[in-house]
């Protein structure tokens, strides 16, 4: 099958697109996400919650390049926001602070969530290569060596792609007015 074809039996509620999908890059997909993820218990889960998001957005679907750079870019995405959201919860629970009245627990948590946002939107701005480096080194704490042997590039290209990173976040949070409070939540 096309891509036309298949967008044209996703948009018609043709579950047979899905299937076919999932049977044409099932395997390709677990393997593009173990990459940036070597746990096998998350792999399949999140491949299956990327065929399940192109389900349920089978009506609004823009697919500008193949199935496969579409489902493969959705599947490491999906990955780096599973990595970005688990480390941030760990850091939530570690360092929550003891509340003094539950008015200020209510604005902290507030304030806290815009923050959160504001570094996630920033985060997601990133160039695919640039933020999975990025995630890679803050939330999954490799070292450069680590995350250059498994993306098989170079150590120095880890080390632009995390300046470059990091030059981008300065800039939109600083725009933001928000740098202050930035350093001291993701480690630069």
């Amino acid at each position: 099958m096309t891509d036309a074809e298949l967008i044209a039996l996703l948009r018609t509620d043709d579950e047979r697109a899905v299937e076919f999908l999932f049977r044409e890059h099932y395997d390709y997909l677990c393997g593009a996400v173990y990459r940036v993820l070597p746990r096998a218990e998350a792999v399949e889960d999140l491949v299956q919650e990327v065929f399940f998001e192109l389900w349920r957005k089978r009506h609004k679907l823009q697919i500008n390049t193949s199935f496969r750079a579409y489902l493969r870019k959705a599947a490491v995405n999906k990955t780096l926001n599973y990595i970005r959201d688990q480390r941030i919860k760990t850091i939530d629970v570690e360092k929550a602070p003891e509340p003094s009245s539950r008015h200020t627990e209510v604005t902290e948590a507030l304030e806290g969530k815009e923050l959160q946002q504001k570094i996630d939107d920033a985060i997601d701005e990133l160039p695919e290569r640039c933020r999975m480096v990025f995630v890679l080194s803050r939330f999954e704490e490799k070292s450069y060596k680590e995350i250059a042997e498994e993306l098989d590039i170079s150590v120095k290209t880890v080390e632009n792609q995390i300046s470059k990173a990091l030059k981008h976040l300065r800039q939109a949070l600083n725009f933001l007015g928000v740098v202050a409070l930035f350093v001291g939540y993701i480690p630069f």
